[in-house]
């Protein structure tokens, strides 16, 4: 990781997209919010399920256009796994082994309260960070919190998508439909073909995205993996370098859509949240309590332990810029769950709409407490004293 470097130029552009991603998904929430509990909050509610060529608007942000924030987190894996952090293995390794934690420790938490229940469909809900609230709550420190932090942070929030997105197209596919399924692939693997007779137009692998995507929609396997499966097939290198690579030029493009019209979308679709007399109630449920203590516990809980773990046995160490205080703060941000959280909720309980609302007041609830806290923890290990670097804690 970086020790005192400059950021690279691409990262700087990653991590302002995330920033503007952020601020502009809390605006859209809260305006949501107060829509939904006002006296148009039936209308407002009512208009996202207006049908639009046999789909509701809501179902076309959710399976459409989140298939767009699909390809740049695919776009970002694979960046990431040809020149970023996850491109040497050393480098990689703190925060694959932190994702790791961050993944099974809130799991387990959800899971120990709901097992055997209806509501343990909801296990995946704890296990994806927000990386544009995340980024975006570092953003406010400025540079109070050393470059290191960030890239840790990003890499983290990046591995736990693709663990997110795996969970996805595993555990949250219902009615598989194997003709469909194997028509996507062999779109996929035309693509790819494509890719290794270096063709380097954008147009073909777009084309056959929406194609691949038509495909996988009617197979069964939820149609937003198709974003991933398509970033894959875009080739990386370019002719002049990374710069001029048709993945870079695509991910470049994506950046301001997917921060200020994707994801803002989908927050207004999803956040319409009316909260009534017993909407609290939610929150003490075994499946509220699972998804708030996963988040805003188990998340730093898993990080920071597995960190620990790695270090002291050698696996890796810390960047010299980073103390303990700065993991477990990055654990707290870890859990802002929010929009991939939201997300796997709407698979998780299709159909129950009381119980896809109390989940996802209960994700606002603990990425709320979450992003605090996390701020607040750097704010402090920020101004506090020295600690061992590099060595984990006795």
């Amino acid at each position: 990781m970086t020790n005192g470097r400059p950021l690279a130029q691409t990262f700087k552009d990653f991590f302002d997209s995330k920033k503007s991603g952020g601020i502009t998904l809390v605006v859209c929430t809260v305006i949501s919010l107060v829509i939904a509990n006002s006296a148009a909050g039936g209308a407002y509610v009512d208009m996202w399920h207006v049908e639009i060529g046999g789909l509701s608007l809501e179902h076309w942000i959710n399976d459409g256009l989140m298939a767009v924030f699909f390809l740049l987190i695919g776009l970002e894996l694979e960046r990431e796994f040809y020149v970023g952090e996850l491109s040497d293995f050393r480098s990689a390794l703190l925060p694959i082994v932190a994702a790791g934690g961050g993944v099974a420790a809130p799991a387990l938490i959800h899971l120990s309260l709901n097992m055997g229940s209806p509501t343990q469909a909801g296990i995946g809900i704890t296990m994806a960070t927000d990386i544009a609230f995340a980024l975006g709550v570092l953003a406010l420190l400025g540079s109070r919190v050393p470059a290191s932090l960030k890239i840790f942070l990003a890499a983290l929030a990046v591995m736990d998508d693709l663990v997110a997105v795996i969970v996805i197209a595993v555990f949250y596919t219902s009615d598989l439909s194997v003709g469909y399924l194997a028509g996507a692939l062999g779109v996929f693997g035309v693509l790819v073909a494509l890719n290794r007779l270096r063709v380097r137009s954008l147009a073909p692998y777009l084309g056959g995205g929406v194609l691949m995507w038509l495909l996988m929609y009617q197979s069964g396997v939820h149609a937003t993996i198709t974003g991933v499966l398509l970033a894959f097939a875009v080739p990386f290198a370019g002719r002049s370098g990374d710069d001029d690579s048709p993945s870079h030029r695509l991910e470049h493009a994506l950046h301001r859509p997917v921060a200020l019209a994707v994801l803002p979308l989908f927050a207004l679709a999803n956040t319409g949240i009316v909260i009534g007399a017993g909407a609290l109630d939610g929150l003490v449920t075994s499946n509220g309590l699972g998804i708030m203590a996963g988040l805003f516990v188990g998340k730093p809980t898993g990080i920071a332990l597995a960190c620990v773990a790695a270090v002291a046995a050698g696996l890796c160490r810390l960047p010299g810029d980073l103390r303990w205080g700065h993991i477990v703060g990055a654990g707290m941000l870890g859990g802002i769950g929010f929009t991939m959280s939201i997300f796997i909720t709407n698979l998780a309980f299709a159909g129950q709409t009381d119980m896809i609302n109390a989940s996802k007041l209960a994700i606002l609830v603990a990425s709320l407490m979450a992003g605090t806290a996390g701020c607040l923890w750097l704010l402090a290990v920020s101004g506090g004293g020295s600690e061992p670097k590099g060595e984990a804690p006795a």
